[in-house]
């Protein structure tokens, strides 16, 4: 069900592509405007605070698993970190007016748990709440609508130290509390909210194969100090998902009729094509590809559990969903949203039926890289 919904949608936005895209040999980008888009499109762009922010050390903020992981993991390009990024939290005022000079309608950017909460809970940090007072001010004054992700990797390093952060059942309520400050606070001019940015990409980057924070991972997969990438990507996961449920139901049961908001969830995917398009092995790899992809998350949030062949795949190290968690998680959503990368081809090993993921088919790859170019929207 879920892979038709998805492949229904995705071949809409395809065939949408096609008018702008196969033609672009004999365009401009000036060829593309607002009214080549349905009516009340939504043209935005989207940060991170880790990625933006900067001021690491400034105004009480305290750090993040982001903070901790540039600094002493050794897998940074370069060394670099965050401490400055693009110095948004100084210059938040001219990023802003050049989405105004880009006729952008809405800003999406993620709060720093660890800027309002230092120690991820208890006291709050003021001067971090008065920066996002006058982010969200100026937003709203010149008409930029904001779109606010409440997590966008960057967990509290005060939370990682004393529970394990997403490794702990605790981190719920912890993020319950968090956000429930964050509704409180800005409500009543953020009408949409996104509890997670990609769960997938914390998941399992962050805890099986070690390459983003907390740079938890298991050898064969990764080379980390400690971790283990068998089983903590799933239980991760899993608390995720439970953190979103609880969330989402605090907005609806408390905040939403007032605030007249919506809240929903950023996932990330790939698309998979059989490698073999006439191979009905390689379309069920397809398939199954997707489902522990996307649907590891899509499918508890709309029918409120794990996808079947995760189940069979992974047997016990998949964690369970109790009868009251399975109720809070299906339907809890107002809208999802999808960074869809690239695709893959999907197969079978012949040899151990371990399922293959590649880019390649013949040594080609499965597609043109996409040329990027920057449009000035007219108003």
């Amino acid at each position: 069900m879920l892979a038709r919904a998805l492949l229904l949608l995705l071949l809409l936005v395809l065939v949408w592509q096609s008018k702008y895209v196969l033609g672009a040999q004999n365009q401009t980008p000036q060829d593309v405007t607002r009214s080549s888009f349905p009516k009340g499109f939504v043209f935005g762009a989207a940060s991170a605070a880790y990625q933006y922010e900067g001021a690491a050390s400034e105004g009480g903020r305290g750090p993040s698993i982001w903070d901790t992981f540039a600094h002493n993991s050794g897998k940074i390009k370069g060394n670099a970190t965050g401490d400055v990024a693009v110095d948004q939290y100084h210059r938040f005022q001219e990023d802003m007016w050049l989405l105004k000079d880009l006729n952008m309608d809405a800003y999406r950017f993620s709060i720093s748990w660890s800027r309002i909460f230092p120690s991820g809970v208890g006291e709050v940090n003021w001067k971090g709440v008065q920066y996002y007072d006058r982010l969200i001010d100026f937003l709203t004054k010149h008409d930029i609508e904001p779109w606010v992700t409440l997590y966008h990797w960057d967990m509290p390093q005060a939370l990682e130290d004393s529970i394990g952060g997403w490794l702990s059942l605790d981190i719920v309520n912890m993020f319950e509390q968090y956000a429930r400050f964050c509704f409180q606070r800005w409500g009543t001019k953020v009408k949409h909210w996104i509890t997670l940015n990609e769960i997938h990409s914390f998941a399992v980057d962050g805890y099986r194969i070690g390459s983003k924070a907390p740079g938890r991972c298991s050898p064969p997969l990764g080379e980390c100090p400690t971790g283990n990438s068998t089983t903590e990507p799933y239980i991760v996961g899993h608390h995720a998902l439970l953190s979103h449920a609880q969330v989402v139901n605090l907005y609806k049961k408390e905040f939403q009729e007032e605030q007249k908001g919506v809240i929903g969830i950023t996932l990330d995917s790939l698309w998979f094509e059989p490698l073999d398009s006439n191979s009905s092995l390689d379309k069920q790899a397809s398939k199954t590809a997707l489902e522990g992809f996307l649907g590891w998350f899509m499918d508890p949030i709309f029918f409120g559990d794990y996808p079947a062949s995760m189940k069979i795949t992974l047997g016990s190290v998949l964690p369970n969903f109790t009868l009251e968690q399975k109720s809070l998680l299906k339907g809890s959503q107002d809208f999802i949203g999808i960074n869809q990368y690239t695709s893959n081809y999907a197969t079978y090993n012949t040899t151990n039926g371990e399922l293959i993921r590649t880019p390649y088919k013949d040594g080609v790859p499965i597609g043109d890289q996409v040329e990027q170019k920057k449009t000035k929207m007219d108003a």
